[in-house]
């Protein structure tokens, strides 16, 4: 029996709120990029155990990169996520003059593309200026000067 509600299935939406709330704050791109860049600090700090050394060293060393690839690339992925939901469903009114809203968000989500892919310090630091420069354009929008004085203390040494 033909059914029309079958071949009819609407996709679910993804989104940032489906209602929509109206709520928006670059702060978990932020974060992400932050937790993206503290991983390859992290991942570049470990040295690797000689071939001659301890089996136990080995692993542990293997485990770590291991589990620092994993949350890089899932925060990577979390910062092209929450810059996409803002750069898509954020309306941007009163844009701030010269600010290039396609090519800043494009820009962002390539480096944060190319963070996924590589272990470069120097990718990372230019997707945390990204996502920052978003950040400032994003509350230009609400007449709010845009600061972030917990960064140092959030990222930590």
């Amino acid at each position: 029996m033909f059914n029309p509600l079958t071949w009819l299935r609407v996709p679910r939406a993804q989104a940032h709120c489906d209602i929509p709330c109206g709520i928006y704050d670059p702060i978990a791109a932020k974060i992400a990029a932050q937790t993206v860049q503290k991983m390859v600090l992290r991942m570049q700090a470990m040295e690797a155990p000689g071939p001659s050394g301890d089996a136990a060293a080995r692993q542990d060393y293997v485990n770590k990169m291991a589990r620092y690839v994993t949350v890089k690339e899932e925060h990577a992925e979390i910062c092209k996520k929450e810059l996409t939901i803002l750069w898509a469903d954020y309306a941007w009114p009163n844009m701030p003059a010269g600010f290039d809203l396609h090519g800043s968000f494009n820009a962002a989500l390539k480096l944060a593309g190319r963070c996924k892919q590589n272990v470069d310090m120097a990718a990372c630091e230019e997707l945390v200026a990204a996502v920052d420069a978003v950040a400032t354009a994003f509350w230009a929008t609400k007449n709010v000067e845009y600061s972030d004085p917990n960064a140092a203390a959030r990222y930590g040494t």
